[in-house]
């Protein structure tokens, strides 16, 4: 499934999923939308994370992961990110290190 602005547009993609999008990284299978702790780092502000909309999400250029494709989410291959979106609660603490 494709989001758009957090929205499923109702359109799936299968393997070749850039097919005529080019490179453009879409976001895709689920969404973990992050929230900062830190006041002055992430959170609060023009840093904030969750106003910078910065998530965990697939993508459709999945062979591609792990070059870096977004402007600051992380991108995970679907079957991660299935395991990890069903792993954890919403509020859950997640730590991301390089």
């Amino acid at each position: 499934m494709v989001f758009q602005a957090r929205v499923p547009t109702g359109v799936c993609y299968g393997e070749r999923a850039d097919a005529g999008h080019g490179q453009k990284a879409l976001v895709t299978t689920r969404i973990l939308w992050l929230d900062g702790l830190q006041p002055g780092f992430n959170k609060g502000g023009n840093l904030d994370s969750m106003r910078r909309f910065i998530y965990i999400h697939g993508s459709n250029l999945q062979q591609q992961i792990p070059t870096p494709l977004s402007a600051g989410c992380v991108l995970l291959r679907d079957p991660d990110l299935i395991q990890l979106f069903d792993s954890v609660a919403e509020g859950t603490l997640v730590w991301i290190s390089p």
